[in-house]
C-alpha cells in the first residue's frame, strides 16, 4: 500500500483548471489503487512556518557547525516535522497554476522549507549535490492561461515545470509524471477542462 500526498497550491478551488484535472487524476488513480491512501495538504489553509528569528538561527548554527541553542532547537523542530511528514509519503501530487510564470508563492514557501541540506539533500566536494528523497514518483498537474511548447519562443517564459523539475530532482524524486492544462485564456472552460480530465485520467494509469 502506498501513501499519496496531494499538495494543493490553487486558492481558485471550484473555478481552478489545476484542481479540477487533479480531482479526475485521483479518481481514476483511486480506482487503480484502492489500497492506497491519499492525503490532501492544502497550501492556502495551512499555516506554514516563517523562516526567521530561531528557526533561521538554528539553521546557521547547523551549517556552521554550532550547536543549537534550546530555544533554536526547538524552533527548527518545526522544520524538522514538516521535512518527516514530507518524506513519509511514496507519492506525490502537485497541483498547481502558474503565476507570473513561475508558481504561487505558498508553494515555494513550503518547498523553501523543506529544502533543507543533510535532510532532503547533501553535498560533498567529492560527489557535488546528492538528493536524499530517494525512490519516491510525483504527478505534476499545472495549469496556465497561456501556451509554452517546447521548440517555441514562449518556452522561455515558462519556469513552472522547469523549476518544479529542476528542485525535486535535486532532492532526488526524478520519477516524474506530468500534466498540462494551458490555454484557458483562449479556450473555452468546458472544452478546455474535458481535454484536461482525459490527459489527468490517462496519467493516472501510469501513476
Amino acid at each position: 500500500m502506498a501513501k499519496v500526498l496531494y499538495i494543493e497550491a490553487s486558492p481558485r478551488k471550484e473555478r481552478s483548471f489545476s484542481i479540477a484535472a487533479t480531482k479526475a487524476f485521483i479518481q481514476k488513480y483511486k480506482k487503480i489503487h484502492p489500497e492506497d491512501s491519499i492525503e490532501l495538504l492544502d497550501l492556502w489553509s495551512k499555516d506554514l512556518l516563517r523562516f526567521d528569528g530561531y528557526i533561521l538561527e538554528s539553521k546557521y548554527a547547523l551549517l556552521h557547525g554550532l550547536e543549537p541553542t534550546p530555544e533554536q532547537k526547538r524552533a527548527w523542530k518545526a522544520v524538522e516535522d514538516l521535512i518527516v511528514h514530507f518524506v513519509s509519503f511514496d507519492k506525490y501530487i502537485f497541483s498547481l497554476p502558474m503565476w507570473n510564470f513561475s508558481i504561487p508563492y505558498p508553494l515555494k514557501h513550503y518547498i523553501d522549507i523543506l529544502v533543507q541540506p543533510s535532510y532532503t539533500f547533501s553535498y560533498s566536494p567529492q560527489e557535488g549535490y546528492k538528493g536524499l528523497v530517494l525512490g519516491k514518483r510525483a504527478c505534476l498537474i499545472c495549469a496556465r492561461g497561456g501556451r509554452y511548447p517546447e521548440g517555441t519562443e514562449f518556452q522561455k517564459y515558462d519556469f513552472q515545470l522547469p523549476y518544479l523539475r529542476l528542485i525535486l530532482g535535486f532532492i532526488g524524486i526524478n520519477d516524474i509524471v506530468t500534466v498540462v492544462v494551458e490555454g484557458s485564456l483562449f479556450e473555452k472552460r468546458e472544452e478546455l477542462l474535458s481535454k484536461a480530465i482525459q490527459e489527468a485520467q490517462k496519467a493516472a494509469e501510469i501513476f
